[in-house]
């Protein structure tokens, strides 16, 4: 089963989303939007609904999401919950047609990633590792950045997929490598988030007119896109979830482990990875991970 094709005249691939979470519905529809036939699993009935109202198809059961599928997309929290939706007589592996491609786009471990493109290859289906960065509001925009890891023809296959959901598309490398890549994103955001709400209570407690401050750091060198994106969560304490902290502390878990493996430092990346679980313990892992600001402040004895 295929799509009409499109401007160039090659069919659509018709696709399988599973999961559809604060990035899986966003983007799923995207691709919706984009010409392409979505039928979509997920556990929660109103995410189904969701998707039918944009144009998409509801399944009952990953395998029969699957089943008719060109290419399978993943996109669940954690390894444990790629493993159970892949493994096992219900699993992708043994429903989807020898042929498709599978498309992880969660943010797992890199060693998940490869033994999953393993397995996958003794079932005659092959595996991208593609996690994104953007958040929520990049997979609203369609402006993701996608990290890739596989081989050269299948990425090639799926860049028009990618190209509808993201701005930035890169293959880093065999299988693992999206996933080594995005836990490299993923140490660099939460230290610039730090940074950031570190900045924030001390141009608060010194009397500064934030929004102002703000603006002119954004401005200059201390200026990024995680400033961007997170300045009026900061200004406005708007902690709901984009990125939640629960989900951060996964990452830093990811790449606090695959540094070690490697023998590399992460001297402040480890002082970070301990803030982020404490956040989490304070019962705030629900929270966007720019609550981090919540933390300085109770060091800081100021509001929370």
């Amino acid at each position: 089963m295929s799509n009409p094709a499109d401007s160039s005249g090659t069919p659509r691939p018709a696709i399988a989303w599973i999961g559809l979470g604060i990035m899986g519905s966003p983007m799923s529809e995207n691709l919706v939007k984009a010409g392409y036939d979505v039928t979509g699993f997920t556990l929660e009935q109103d995410k189904l609904d969701r998707l039918t109202a944009a144009g998409g198809t509801a399944a009952g059961s990953i395998a029969e999401a699957v089943r008719d599928a060109d290419v399978v997309i993943t996109m669940v929290p954690a390894s444990p919950q790629v493993e159970a939706i892949a493994y096992g007589p219900d699993g992708i592996l043994e429903n989807a047609r020898s042929g498709a491609l599978l498309i992880d786009m969660s943010s797992i471990t890199p060693q998940t990633s490869v033994d999953l493109a393993a397995a996958a290859r003794d079932k005659g289906i092959r595996v991208l590792d593609a996690p994104v960065s953007g958040g929520e509001a990049g997979a609203v925009e369609a402006v993701l950045s996608i990290m890739v890891g596989g081989e050269q023809a299948d990425f090639d296959r799926a860049r028009p997929i990618f190209e509808a959901l993201g701005r930035t598309v890169v293959l880093c490398g065999p299988h693992g490598s999206g996933q080594t890549v995005k836990a490299a994103n993923q140490l660099i955001v939460a230290v610039n988030i730090q940074a950031c709400a570190e900045a924030v209570v001390f141009l608060e407690k010194s009397g500064v007119d934030l929004r102002a401050a703000l603006d002119v750091l954004n401005g200059g060198l201390a200026g990024s896109t995680v400033l961007t994106r997170k300045k009026d969560n900061f200004l406005q304490r708007d902690f709901r979830p984009g990125f939640r902290i629960d989900l951060h502390h996964k990452d830093m878990g990811i790449v606090t482990d695959a540094a070690r493996n490697v023998g590399a430092a992460l001297p402040v990346g480890v002082v970070v990875a301990q803030l982020v679980a404490s956040l989490r313990a304070q019962g705030d892992g629900g929270l966007d991970h720019s609550a981090l600001l919540r933390a300085v402040e109770r060091l800081s004895g100021a509001r929370v």
